[in-house]
């Protein structure tokens, strides 16, 4: 995303966007038709219990059955709707509409709400048909931005990188702004257009939208709650934006605590956990004690049982148990760090002011210990082993297998690690497949762009330095270090891991190509504009004849460098088998973990599917068996 696509879109919002017409029309509760009490209405109301402390403040809608106000008091300016009806307060649990043991100040209530036993609610707006059942306070100042506006200092956290921030952002606005410090002239307007979107969301009272349910919970304050969305034992939710729909509601439950931070549709903040001056972009879920606090965290991640400091992390990462992140900048998401890891060394005893840029799909180990500053952008889907100890460094192999050291090797520092370049395609090409499988069929959220191809342009380009990096090596020997070969950061590599790298680097920049032709081939086949005569002229000159399509340019010039004497036939041939060793590759990695238990755990093949039967060896099998047949139909 450029810095024009940036400002077109939050300018763009301003204008359309769905979260700013739907504050506005909240307002429109306050202007139903109401008609001020009779006497007689006043008088009823007071036989079921009801005091207030201004009658005439007091407006209903005609249709209201006043039976259904019971035991409250009102005080300043309320709107009443037509209460009639049941609702469901839980499943298979309803209750009559109404308002019941409560407080009411100066708040707009819509139709067939339910509110009992609140103790205040005060200065909201209450849309149709919603429910605020068994809470503490519900109050709003006069001036509720809702969390919007914010500077979270995202990857810095002393700040210099900071993101305001506003309902509806997105990762990649955010890592624009966020790695865009040079550019005065984009972080000006870019502030300019956020403060027009929070001009249109500022309201001059807190808002439950309709069908939203506040059940349990001590503390609303200064709040808005999108429509469906479910607050239930929550411990505070205060100066929040809690956008929801039918199809996507948003949780906040079982003692949650939720302050000056935007939540987006269908994510989940739960059981005990902490979101504090953030934002979950949409589908995310923090939960079982998580606590992130001026962080901005992408769709579909997961974060529970640890902590998230200052950071603006991307999809699909997966946080477990007692684990730190701490001023990462991670827009490219896909990752996953495991227990125990301490990914936070941003303090080197003078200020916290050091940095962390992961990467795309980067697995921190068990018990890691990563130092900042560090760079992992060019070394995308890299493992960084259990307990490794990782120095401040600038790594550029992409899937790489980062380790403690084997051995104390004469002439290298003991504080390096060993780094086993392209080892992640070589050896472990099951968790690629998988993930990218995985991360497809995962995948809720609407609004997000979400790339979940692994081998494409900008991976490629990487591994294609990385493997010339390797081969220009002027004098071969045992061990190599960064002094050797740039980019291997703070650790050493061996010969035999230099010579396998080359070949696991070779193998799929190959595979991507050629992956490229049978998809060219396949268009040219099925181009409503192409005669049979037309297509096999195509297929004669495909490999030579440049196009606008980037895409393939780039596929079409890896094949004329990777295999200049090859014709279409033979390289497509060559992917069949190239598929049937991938297959082959990926069953093997997952076998490794069948030996590995049979060799240590007695009844391991009892209780553990074999390799061959795990679902997606037998998806692989069955997607080359595919691929080949598709083929086998291109060639005829």
């Amino acid at each position: 995303m450029d810095s024009k696509e940036v400002l077109a879109e939050l300018n763009g919002l301003i204008n359309k966007s769905e979260v700013i017409k739907k504050v506005k029309e909240a307002s429109k509760v306050a202007k139903k038709a109401t008609i001020s009490l009779t006497k007689a209405q006043m008088d009823e109301l007071r036989s079921n219990s009801n005091c207030a402390a201004d009658w005439k403040a007091i407006k209903i809608a005609k249709e209201t059955d006043l039976s259904r106000i019971r035991g409250c008091y009102f005080s300043g300016e309320v709107t009443i709707g037509k209460l009639s009806g049941d609702v469901e307060v839980s499943k298979d649990v309803k209750l009559p509409s109404g308002i019941y043991n409560s407080v009411i100040v100066d708040s707009n209530i819509g139709d067939n709400v339910l509110i009992q036993d609140v103790k205040t609610l005060s200065n909201y707006i209450v849309d149709d048909g919603a429910i605020l059942f068994n809470c503490g306070i519900i109050s709003a100042g006069k001036e509720n931005t809702f969390g919007n506006g914010a500077e979270l200092p995202i990857a810095i956290e002393t700040g210099g990188r900071e993101v305001k921030t506003y309902a509806e952002i997105t990762i990649e606005v955010a890592a624009k702004i966020a790695s865009s410090r040079a550019d005065k002239e984009l972080l000006k307007s870019y502030s300019d257009a956020a403060d027009k979107y929070i001009a249109q969301i500022k309201r001059a009272k807190g808002i439950i939208e309709e069908g939203a349910r506040v059940k349990n919970t001590n503390k609303v304050v200064d709040s808005y709650v999108g429509p469906h969305a479910l607050i239930d034992g929550a411990i505070l939710v205060k100066n929040a934006m809690i956008l929801s729909n039918k199809e996507e509601e948003t949780e906040i439950s079982d003692g949650a605590y939720v302050k000056n931070s935007i939540v987006q549709w269908g994510c989940e903040v739960t059981s005990m956990a902490i979101v504090a001056n953030s934002v979950l972009v949409e589908h995310s879920h923090v939960e079982r004690h998580g606590k992130v606090t001026d962080s901005i965290i992408g769709a579909n991640t997961g974060i529970a049982e640890g902590e998230v400091t200052a950071c603006l992390v991307g999809p699909f990462v997966g946080f477990h148990h007692q684990s730190l992140l701490i001023a990462a900048f991670w827009p490219e998401g896909k990752g996953n760090i495991g227990y125990g890891a301490n990914v936070g060394s941003n303090h080197t005893s003078k200020a916290p002011d050091q940095e962390l840029w992961p990467g795309e799909g980067i697995f921190f180990g068990l018990g890691v210990n990563i130092k900042f500053p560090s760079d992992f952008t060019k070394a995308p889907y890299t493992i960084i082993a259990t307990a490794v100890n990782a120095l401040p460094q600038k790594v550029t192999f992409p899937f790489s297998l980062i380790n403690s050291p084997a051995e104390r090797i004469n002439g290298v520092s003991p504080a390096y690690n060993e780094i086993m370049p392209a080892w992640v395609l070589s050896d472990n090409i099951f968790t690629i497949r998988r993930n990218e499988g995985k991360y497809r069929k995962r995948n809720k959220a609407k609004r997000a762009k979400i790339e979940f191809e692994v081998f494409r342009p900008e991976i490629v380009n990487m591994m294609l330095d990385a493997r010339k990096k390797l081969q220009d090596v002027k004098e071969k020997k045992a061990v190599y270090t960064d002094k050797d070969i740039k980019g291997i950061g703070k650790n050493y590599m061996t010969e035999e891991s230099r010579a396998a790298g080359i070949e696991a680097y070779a193998f799929y920049i190959k595979y991507y190509a050629l992956m490229g032709l049978k998809k060219h081939l396949e268009g040219v086949r099925h181009s409503p504009q192409r005669k049979a005569e037309a297509v096999s002229d195509t297929c004669k000159d495909i490999l030579t004849k440049k196009t606008d399509d980037s895409r393939w340019e780039h596929e079409r010039n890896i094949l004329n460098r990777e295999l200049p004497n090859n014709g279409v036939e033979e390289s497509l041939r060559l992917l069949i088998a190239m598929q049937e060793k991938i297959a082959n590759d990926v069953q093997v990695s997952k076998e490794k973990d069948d030996i590995r238990g049979s060799r240590i755990i007695p009844d391991y093949p009892q209780a553990h599917a074999p390799a061959a039967e795990d679902g997606f060896v037998k998806q692989t099998h069955a997607e080359t068996l595919q691929l080949k047949n598709e083929i086998e139909a291109l060639l005829k």
